[in-house]
């Protein structure tokens, strides 16, 4: 795929919505972080049911550990791994506060370091919290960015270094969005909707359907 292509696919999901977001519900880095590490296979509509319960009682570092890993499972015990994740969670909160004085850094070195936290969650919140042109590969991304040939690579790390290098500067903050919520709902794994789709004679994608 050339340049020009790549940049008519994003002009395009630029102007079908021009302020891409995540969909998940948070109000602070902090949130947001919790948030990501509960998203790990589960739906973002799952996690959103069980932090709107959350955050209302417990929505920083110290508010969750005075609640400790059983307490916090109440809230979250709908989500899937949801005992793993609560573990992490309660690690985290004491490292951002013995670490961090309680704020979420913006290193990906540092978030990495924190417990639950890998590269793909790193990513979500250094771009959507702190504004850093980074792009986090799930499996919509992945996808989508094999299937068009906008990215394609084998494995998610190949595909996040090209995207990074490949989608034109002015796109590259909100791409990360763009690209996921168009896998969500219109370049699905099972059954792309090729024929709704306001990329689909730009697409490289050979077995479209109609």
């Amino acid at each position: 795929m050339n340049k020009d292509k790549r940049t008519q696919i994003f002009q395009r999901l630029q102007s079908q919505n021009p302020h891409p977001t995540t969909e998940l519900n948070y109000s602070s880095a902090f949130e947001l972080l919790v948030a990501v590490i509960l998203s790990a296979q589960a739906t973002d509509v799952g996690v959103n049911k069980a932090t709107d319960k959350l955050y209302p009682i417990a929505n920083t570092p110290q508010g969750i550990l005075d609640l400790g890993a059983e307490g916090l499972k109440g809230y979250i015990k709908t989500i899937g791994l949801f005992n793993g994740k609560a573990d992490n969670i309660i690690k985290t909160c004491k490292l951002l506060i013995e670490k961090h004085a309680g704020e979420v850094p913006q290193t990906r070195e540092e978030l990495e370091a924190l417990p639950g936290v890998g590269r793909k969650t790193a990513n979500v919140v250094l771009n959507t919290a702190f504004g850093q042109p980074t792009m986090a590969v799930d499996t919509h991304i992945f996808r989508v960015s094999n299937r068009t040939g906008i990215a394609p690579g084998k494995n998610v790390l190949e595909v996040e270094k090209k995207l990074v290098r490949l989608i034109p500067k002015e796109f590259l903050m909100d791409a990360h969005h763009w690209l996921i919520l168009h896998g969500r709902y219109v370049c699905k794994a099972r059954k792309p909707q090729c024929g709704s789709c306001i990329i689909e004679d730009l697409c490289e994608y050979k077995d479209k359907l109609s």
